[in-house]
């Protein structure tokens, strides 16, 4: 088996070892909910945690709404759950249209009865209503002009929390007197429960002022409305919600170790926290990578080095791509002519940005590929055109909707020879 195989190996069991259905049903095993359940479910792993809800709570469950991306329905889970797809990255009207719907069930509730909230990443785009004063099309405008121009998710949820009527802990007080009892698929780094699609239910660490600067720092345009709303304090103690992180990045990160090491390869799971502008943390991995295949440094070869986190890209040409491709193409730039290295990165929900893609898998050949074909890579990398680099070499990395989202991991393989 080559090393592309062994990656793809590796990478198929993290993302199947982080899907949230032992998990749901383990944290659910352990719980006594014993009044009315509610339920409600966000973000792209949304439909496969509900699913697993409803297969343990059965008809307990009385009412429930379950909001994820496009695509990543696989039908009916029951009678009274309503099952919405809307837009990601950026909200649209189906956002809005869901999102209302779950707000309609959660004002009936009473203090006798109990939300069961599962959230997973991509709730942020999924899950919103906007606060008075701000429109759908403001929310939009700013989330591309800040993921444009590289804005990390910590900053870009901040201003997020600050323009919504559900997020930084707004849609608990919507739920009270209510309680809720939320399990969380995590998608950020250290798992910061504020972050996770922005916090609806847990208090918010951020400040109106923090999301000003923010908008200031990317030089942000916004009318006096939404900045009259940013500037409304977000909520910062909630006492009718208990949340629980389910699995994380951490759990992929695990599992691809396990399979490596199954593979026979000596390993190093460098870091879980990853972050930085893709080219640069390419550079990062490739100093690593060439010590390892010249020296043995860190560790012995045959070697597989993992790792997850969340990179960013600051968008200057008008290429195709996302960050685990961008990632990849730097990489592939980086390592050009050095045999027996191979490298991945990739999304687990399965999407890498505004593409079908989840990231790309490249090799020290892939940018003399590009090159007998015709392509410079470093000018496709240079117009943030990874996606069509990666499909001219066949490095793209496709898999469909996962049914997961615990961020994104990297895993990268080093042995003798080519």
């Amino acid at each position: 088996m080559n090393k592309k195989e062994n990656i793809l190996r590796i990478i198929n069991y993290a993302i199947e070892e982080s899907l949230p259905d032992v998990s749901v049903k383990e944290a659910l095993s352990k719980m006594e909910l014993k009044s009315n359940i509610y339920l409600l479910s966000i973000g792209k792993a949304a439909w496969r945690m509900a699913k697993a809800a409803y297969e343990v709570l059965k008809d307990r469950i009385i009412e429930g709404v379950v909001i994820t991306k496009y695509d990543h329905s696989e039908g009916e889970i029951a009678p009274l759950i309503e099952i919405y797809e809307a837009g990601h990255p950026y909200p649209d009207d189906n956002s809005l249209r869901a999102t209302q719907r779950a707000m309609e069930m959660a004002k009936r509730l009473k203090e006798k009865d109990t939300l069961l909230f599962l959230i997973s990443g991509g709730g942020s785009a999924l899950f919103e209503y906007p606060l008075e004063g701000v429109t759908l099309e403001d929310i939009v405008n700013i989330t591309k002009e800040l993921m444009k121009k590289g804005a990390n998710i910590y900053e870009l949820n901040t201003v997020r929390k600050h323009l919504s009527a559900v997020k930084g802990g707004r849609f608990a007080k919507i739920v009270s007197p209510a309680k809720i009892v939320a399990l969380v698929l995590s998608d950020v780094l250290g798992d910061k429960l504020d972050i996770i699609a922005s916090g609806p239910a847990y208090p918010d660490s951020t400040t109106s002022e923090e999301a000003l600067e923010v908008i200031e720092r990317y030089n942000i345009r916004i009318n006096p409305l939404v900045k009259k709303a940013i500037s409304i304090e977000t909520p910062k103690s909630v006492d009718n919600a208990k949340h629980s992180i389910i699995a994380s990045v951490k759990t992929a990160c695990f599992a691809a170790k396990e399979m490596a090491e199954r593979l026979g390869y000596n390993t190093l799971l460098l870091s879980t926290r990853i972050q930085g502008e893709a080219r640069e943390v390419a550079k990062v991995f490739a100093a690593i990578l060439k010590d390892m295949k010249e020296s043995d440094i860190p560790i012995k070869k045959p070697a597989a080095v993992i790792a997850g986190g969340e990179t960013t890209v600051t968008v200057k040409g008008n290429g195709k791509g996302g960050r685990n491709q961008e990632l990849a193409l730097s990489l592939a730039i980086e390592i050009e002519g050095i045999e027996g290295i191979t490298f991945a990165s990739v999304g687990t929900d399965g999407t890498d940005g505004p593409t079908d893609a989840a990231g790309g898998i490249v090799d020290g050949s892939t940018a003399k590929i590009l090159r007998n074909k015709g392509f410079d890579p470093k000018t496709l990398l240079e117009n943030n055109d990874s996606y069509t680099a990666l499909k001219v070499a066949n490095a793209l990395l496709m898999t469909g909707p996962t049914g997961t989202n615990v961020n994104d991991i990297i895993i990268s393989i080093v042995q003798f020879g080519g």
